[in-house]
């Protein structure tokens, strides 16, 4: 939870999103067509999350990830604003780096998850920064090794600058 003076962002599923990006993969499978050149097709155990900012002055303070069991939950942002409805999703538009966040089969579920910290650190920060020019950022969440969507939480805690 968020302290005061703090500002919890929870990351939301874009519904919407999602399924576009999953009909034009499977269109242009059915077709037997290829990707255009550079584009990231969504793969099936990916899904298209937000994050909507009620106020863009942020300094980037932590993440708060819960995985219920083993499981591993990478976030990728995604620098432009962007619309699967519009236009595809090319690869350049992923940032580096990624958020990894993993907790192993066999570690208690109550342990707290393992993660690459000066990745996370990084990552928190570019959003910050990014959240000055925007008022929404998409991000791709891949639910892998086991960890579920409906067992996944995800959210950032800033602290808004008073500006």
């Amino acid at each position: 939870m968020a302290g005061a003076g703090e500002l919890e962002l929870v990351f939301v599923e874009d519904l919407q999103l999602t399924e576009v990006m999953r009909l034009r993969a499977q269109s242009l499978q059915q077709r037997g067509q290829k990707r255009q050149d550079g584009e990231r097709l969504l793969l099936p155990y990916e899904a298209v999350y937000r994050l909507d900012f009620s106020t863009q002055e942020l300094s980037f303070l932590r993440w708060r990830v819960g995985v219920k069991g083993p499981g591993r939950l990478s976030v990728t942002g995604i620098s432009q604003l962007w619309t699967p409805d519009l236009t595809n999703l090319m690869t350049r538009q992923l940032l580096e780096p990624t958020g990894q966040f993993w907790r192993s089969a066999g570690d208690p579920n109550d342990s707290p998850l393992k993660c690459l910290e000066a990745d996370i650190q990084e990552f928190g920060e570019r959003i910050a920064e990014l959240a000055k020019v925007r008022k929404v950022m998409y991000f791709l969440f891949a639910f892998k090794e086991g960890a579920e969507k409906a067992n996944v939480n995800c959210s950032v805690i800033f602290k808004p600058l008073s500006g």
